[in-house]
Formats: C-alpha cells, sequence, structure tokens
C-alpha cells in the first residue's frame, strides 16, 4: 500500500517509477556525492585564527552555489535510477565514469565561485589581498572557467547516454507512450545542457568575456523550454495527419 501510494504522491506523476529499492550502484553514487560536497566545503584546513573563522563562515555564499550545482546532477541521476531501474553493464559503465566526474568537478567547482565572489567583494571593499593570494587574475579565471565547462559537458554526455540507454530499452521496460516522449526530451535537454557548456568553454578561453562566459549557462532554461515545445509538436503533427486523412485511408 505505501509504494502505491509513493507512486502517486512523488514528484514525478507522469512517470511510474520502477526502481523501488536502492541498489548498490547507487549506494557508492551517493558516497561519492557525498564526499564531492565535503570537497565543496573542506578546501583547506580548519580555521586557527578568528579572521580565519570569519573567511570560513563567509564562505558560505560560494559554498551554497557549488552545492546547488551538485544537487541538480545529483537529482538527474537520481531520477534515471528511479525511473527505469537499469543496472547492466553499460549503465555500471556510464556510471562509474559519470562519478568519476563528479569528484573531478568538485575542485574547480568551488574555486570558480569562490574566486568570483571575492572579485565581487574586493571590488565593493576596494582590498584585493584575497585575490592575490588566490593567485587568480582575469586570465587564470577564464582558464579555470574553461576546464569546468569542459568537465560539466562531460559529465552531462556521459549522463546523456545513461538516459539514451534508457530510451533504447523502452520496450524491455515497459516504457509508456508518455513516459518514452518525457526521456526523449530528458535526452534532448541532457544534450543541450553540454553544448551550452562547450560553448562556455570556447567563450572562456578564446573570447575577451573570459570568466564571465559562465553567465552563459542560463541559456539552459530557455534550451529546455524550446526542446520541449519542439518535442510536443513533433509528437502531435503525426496524429494530426492521421485525422486529416480520414478513416478510411
Amino acid at each position: 500500500m505505501r509504494e502505491t501510494i509513493a507512486k502517486h504522491l512523488d514528484h514525478d506523476p507522469h512517470f511510474e517509477w520502477r526502481g523501488q529499492n536502492v541498489t548498490r550502484i547507487e549506494n557508492l553514487s551517493d558516497i561519492v556525492f557525498a564526499l564531492a560536497l565535503g570537497m565543496l566545503l573542506l578546501t583547506g584546513s580548519p580555521p586557527q585564527t578568528y579572521p580565519e573563522l570569519l573567511n570560513f563562515l563567509v564562505s558560505i555564499i560560494p559554498v551554497t552555489a557549488g552545492f546547488v550545482m551538485l544537487f541538480m546532477i545529483w537529482n538527474t541521476h537520481f531520477v534515471f535510477f528511479r525511473r527505469y531501474a537499469i543496472a547492466d553493464n553499460t549503465v555500471v559503465f556510464l556510471n562509474s565514469a559519470m562519478l568519476l566526474m563528479v569528484l573531478f568537478i568538485a575542485y574547480p567547482l568551488r574555486f570558480i565561485f569562490d574566486s568570483f565572489f571575492w572579485y565581487v567583494l574586493s571590488s565593493i571593499t576596494g582590498n584585493f589581498d584575497r585575490l592575490i593570494s588566490m593567485q587568480v587574475g582575469l586570465e587564470q579565471a577564464a582558464e579555470s572557467m574553461a576546464i569546468f565547462a569542459c568537465l560539466y559537458a562531460i559529465l552531462y554526455f556521459l549522463m546523456g547516454l545513461m538516459y539514451a540507454h534508457a530510451l533504447r530499452k523502452a520496450d524491455d521496460i515497459g516504457l509508456s507512450k508518455k513516459e518514452t516522449h518525457l526521456t526523449r526530451q530528458s535526452v534532448w535537454m541532457l544534450r543541450g545542457e553540454v553544448v551550452i557548456a562547450l560553448l562556455v568553454a570556447v567563450c572562456a578561453y578564446f573570447t575577451p568575456i573570459g570568466p564571465f562566459a559562465g553567465f552563459l549557462m542560463i541559456l539552459n532554461w530557455p534550451a529546455a523550454l524550446i526542446i520541449e515545445k519542439a518535442l510536443k509538436g513533433a509528437n502531435k503533427r503525426p496524429a494530426a495527419s492521421v485525422i486529416a486523412a480520414g478513416p478510411d485511408e
């Protein structure tokens, strides 16, 4: 009874959640995500002085930004296993490669948000000592943004391959027409994330906007809306042509 209620009350009402039990691959994945979140917060030694304590407390702002981004990645991963419950060799391989990218992305993610936060704060206060101690200028910030964007693109490329694999197995795992459409939509949205991340990397490394190319990530939201509408239109066109042809044709 509890499982039946959960299917109707969960945050994915248009999809039957086939993964009712947490698998060992999910347990390992959660451990890796927890390590990455810990890496975001604990990037140095514990504060030994009061100024160091204040700096640690202020760091909650860039840490929160990094946490939100990692949580979004985790949620996409979580939804995959709840929706499809696939753990074949292909998924194990792709998931392992994705977890490696999660660990690699943690420090660049923290460094980018740290440097941006201290750049904004230093511009307000006029004290650039923290940025100088980090040995980061616009050129270094641009390169670190390009590195992060490339890792981000690889991560979402691997996630897209996992969802594409589930789409190929639609008949085997019993996806409905609606679920197949949502899975295809997820695949294209993840591909959109990859394209935009690569655009950020190119703009960060080769254009004057440099480290500020990260703001192009906001294009993910309009891109997702465009993909959703385009796929809805593609699904409706065949049905409309059948109606226009009439029942005798």
